[in-house]
C-alpha cells in the first residue's frame, strides 16, 4: 500500500507523452533521475474520447521496471478489468467516480487483490459525489484537465478543488495523497502543492522538455522544493 507519509511530494511521469517506439529507454532515463513512480493512462474510447493502451503496455513497463506502477483507468466499468491489471504489474488502480455504479465494491475490490486504490475526480465532478468513499482510497486524484487527451492546458480553479480535498480529508482523519493530473508544469505544481496536494504527474512537462527528460524532471522537481523552502 501506499505510504502517505513517506516523502513531501512524490513526482510521476506519466508515459502517455513518451515516445513509444523508445519506450523503455525513455522509463530508464527517469529511472536515473531518481524517479520512483510511472503513471499510465488506460483509455477506452468509450470513457473518454481517446484510445491510449492496455494490459500489454502494463505487462511491459513492469518488465522494464521494478519502480511503482500507477494505472489511471479511464474506463467504463473498470470492475471488469481489476484482476488483470493487478497480473499485469499495476502496485495502484485508479478509477473515476463516475466510470461505474458501484465504486464502493470497486475500491473495495482493489484492495482485496492487494494494490493501492485510487479515486478520481472530472473538473465538473463535486467533492460530495466522493465523501462516502473516501475511506477507501489511498489516493484521491484531482483532474486538473478533463480526461482524455494529454497536453491540455490546466484549468485556473483546480488549486481550490485541491484545497478542499485536502480539508475534507484532514477533516476525517484520513491520510490519502491528494494527486493532481493535467497540464502540471513547475508553475503549475507550485500553486497545487500550495493548495495540498504532493503527488504530482507530469506528461508533456517531462518527456518533450526541449532539453530532454532529465531537464524535465530536474524543472518540476526544483519547483517543488522550493516551495518546501
Amino acid at each position: 500500500m501506499i505510504d502517505a507519509m513517506s516523502k513531501r511530494f512524490i513526482l510521476v511521469p506519466s508515459i502517455l507523452s513518451a515516445d513509444f517506439l523508445k519506450l523503455g529507454d525513455a522509463i530508464q532515463e527517469c529511472l536515473d533521475a531518481g524517479i520512483d513512480w510511472f503513471q499510465l493512462d488506460v483509455m477506452d474510447g468509450e470513457y473518454v474520447p481517446n484510445i491510449s493502451f492496455g494490459i500489454p503496455i502494463v505487462e511491459a513497463c513492469r518488465r522494464a521496471t521494478e519502480a511503482y506502477l500507477d494505472v489511471h483507468l479511464m474506463i467504463n466499468e473498470p470492475e471488469r478489468y481489476l484482476a488483470m491489471f493487478a497480473d499485469a504489474g499495476a502496485d495502484s488502480l485508479t478509477i473515476h467516480v463516475e466510470s461505474t455504479r458501484h465504486p464502493h465494491a470497486v475500491l473495495g475490490k482493489i484492495r482485496e487483490l492487494g494494490l493501492s486504490s485510487g479515486l478520481a475526480l472530472n473538473p465538473g465532478t463535486p467533492l460530495s459525489a466522493i465523501e462516502n468513499l473516501m475511506h477507501l482510497a489511498d489516493l484521491i486524484l484531482v483532474m486538473t484537465v478533463n480526461p482524455g487527451f494529454a497536453g491540455q492546458a490546466f484549468i485556473e480553479n483546480s488549486p481550490r478543488k485541491v484545497r478542499q480535498a485536502r480539508t475534507m480529508l484532514d477533516q476525517a482523519g484520513l491520510a490519502a495523497h491528494v494527486q493532481v493530473d493535467g497540464g502540471i508544469t513547475p508553475q503549475t505544481a507550485k500553486s497545487c502543492y500550495e493548495a495540498g496536494a504532493d503527488v504530482f504527474v507530469a506528461a508533456s512537462a517531462i518527456f518533450q522538455h526541449p532539453q530532454g527528460i532529465r531537464a524535465g524532471i530536474k524543472a518540476m522537481r526544483d519547483a517543488l522544493t522550493l516551495r518546501q523552502a
